[in-house]
């Protein structure tokens, strides 16, 4: 019973971290350096103390990865503009969005999520899903 404790423990903290979205790649990381820890450390030694640790530690690791990230992130998109980055218009076509950069290119953007940051490679430019 404890075993089967622990795991049902474990998968509640996964599903948790992996369905919760985070802004930035600090939180992200952190998120999911905490479910795998949980999981981890559960596995490991098979009490809830192990699942416990094994948590704090990933997730700490994972904010640590996650805020380099977010360093070559800033560096490579410069300082944002004061007013923001634009946002995209829909389309007719769920998913796919039009730049608000001229010549307007139309890009699929399903895969990113709402408020992701684009590179309009053909615009020049960096905007935002809405």
């Amino acid at each position: 019973m404890k075993k089967h404790l622990l795991l049902i423990i474990s998968i509640a903290l996964f599903v948790a971290f992996a369905f919760t979205s985070c802004e930035t790649a600090t939180g992200q990381g952190a998120g999911w350096g905490a479910a795998t820890g949980a999981v981890l450390g559960a596995v490991a030694t098979g009490n809830a103390r192990g699942a416990a640790v094994g948590a704090l530690i990933g997730a700490n690791t994972g904010a640590i990865i996650g805020a380099s990230i977010d360093e070559a992130h800033a560096l490579r998109y410069g300082p944002p503009p004061r007013d923001g980055f634009p946002y995209a218009s829909p389309t007719d076509q769920p998913g796919f969005y039009v730049s608000p950069y001229p010549p307007h290119q139309i890009y699929n953007l399903r895969h990113v999520p709402h408020g992701g940051l684009v590179d309009d490679a053909v615009g020049g430019g960096y905007f935002r899903k809405p």
